[in-house]
């Protein structure tokens, strides 16, 4: 075990430390050399598609023999079409400003110091995440492109893909003049690992988790290094008894069926109770697949529902089901989404502007939506290029986190000989 647990350290340490030289080096290169490296990434993943999709079978068919769920084997898996999305990605990024050097304020003193706030870039950044092997490459461009190295640990489920897609990346990174270590990938997946992941203050500038929320609970509660939260989807769709049919049954139907498996679809529907097209709503949720819960209002008034219990309100299902409850007003939605919500995304449809006002204000959530669908929590759909995740805090970074959300500032003070 004492063998074990030196290896462990080892591979942390080690990695940590060509880290830190590396952080050091990207901080200071020009915008055209980071994107340079992006191109060179988007064009290796292209290149490579085939050894990355036969990596990708592997870690498919052994998530098929431990019994993974569907929906998480749909996050697994990777295809031409979206190994290509991932590399027009990349290049979608390096159109994007670099925040890095970015002068945000500027002021003088009454002695005549100058002083001028700026972006800079974090450090060395941890990400641990689950089964995504997207989040590999996503996580990797938007740090170098902000001239911070990271260090990734992503889950056992997805470990052969991961190794495949960094190797590609570093080659790239190296082969545009980069510093390779950049980019580092724990392979040791074991839990104990991730525990000193936790606490490597000498390297981790900053930590973020990427999953489920019990990991990110877990990194929240044992962390040492500071953590940026990004939070589980416990989303609202919230029918006002003003809402259009039509619009209202389309949204809440894309927001819950258009990909199950992801943080920004709907989990539950509240519905005011004058509203008079529940069961239609209902049925259009069935016919999709979808597995209804609801309240004993719900029950009354639609086919085929099953009972909601408490513990379905705060659940996450990521899968073809949801939970229905009927609510006499605006005000009654708001105190339900602040009880059992994430703080992630929630939605209201209404013809009422004034309603849509004191639920967008009311609610407690990084994006709050009126008549559009939560699916929109993204950065590529906020126009961010990739994200590194959906940011549940109220420090630093809230909602999706683009580049922005991986700089830090410094403030740089000139003067001409003053002393106090």
């Amino acid at each position: 075990m004492t063998n074990v647990q030196t290896t462990q350290a080892d591979e942390l340490q080690i990695k940590g430390q060509k880290a830190k030289q590396a952080a050091a080096m990207m901080g200071v290169l020009p915008t055209s050399a980071k994107d340079g490296a992006l191109k060179a990434i988007s064009a290796g993943l292209l290149h490579n598609t085939p050894y990355l999709l036969d990596a990708n079978r592997a870690d498919l068919d052994a998530g098929r023999a431990a019994g993974l769920s569907e929906s998480l084997l749909d996050r697994l898996m990777l295809d031409e079409a979206r190994i290509r999305a991932i590399a027009d990605a990349l290049i979608d990024l390096t159109r994007l400003a670099d925040p890095v050097g970015q002068v945000l304020e500027e002021w003088e003193r009454p002695n005549g110091l100058k002083l001028s706030t700026v972006r800079v870039p974090l450090g060395v950044v941890g990400i641990i995440y689950e089964a995504r092997p997207n989040v590999t490459v996503d996580a990797a461009a938007l740090c170098l492109k902000t001239g911070n190295a990271v260090i990734l640990r992503g889950s056992s489920s997805a470990i052969r893909s991961n190794m495949a897609l960094v190797s590609v990346i570093r080659e790239a990174v190296a082969t545009a003049g980069l510093p390779e270590d950049a980019v580092q990938l724990v392979e040791d997946t074991s839990r104990e690992t991730a525990s000193r992941l936790f606490k490597m203050n000498d390297v981790l500038d900053v930590l973020i988790p990427r999953g489920s929320a019990n990991l990110i609970r877990t990194v929240v509660d044992n962390a040492t290094v500071p953590v940026i939260e990004t939070g589980a989807g416990n989303c609202h769709v919230y029918i006002d008894e003003s809402a259009d049919k039509e619009m209202a049954i389309r949204i809440a139907v894309n927001a819950k069926t258009q990909r199950p498996s992801v943080c920004n679809a709907a989990e539950k529907i509240l519905i005011h109770q004058n509203w008079p097209h529940t069961a239609e709503l209902v049925a259009a949720l069935q016919w999709e697949g979808v597995v209804v819960h609801g309240d004993e209002a719900v029950i009354d008034l639609a086919d085929g529902v099953l009972v909601a219990s408490e513990e379905d309100w705060a659940m996450e299902y990521l899968d073809l089901e949801a939970a229905i409850r009927i609510v006499s007003s605006t005000e009654e939605a708001i105190t339900h989404i602040n009880t059992y919500g994430t703080r992630h995304s929630e939605a209201i449809v209404t013809s009422s502007l004034q309603e849509a006002k004191k639920f967008q204000m009311g609610v407690d959530a990084a994006a709050v939506y009126h008549n559009a669908s939560t699916r929109f929590t993204d950065g590529f759909e906020f126009g961010f290029g990739a994200e590194l995740g959906i940011s549940t805090q109220k420090l630093h970074a809230r909602g999706p986190m683009g580049l922005p959300a991986l700089t830090s500032v410094k403030t740089l003070i000139s003067g001409n000989g003053q002393c106090k």
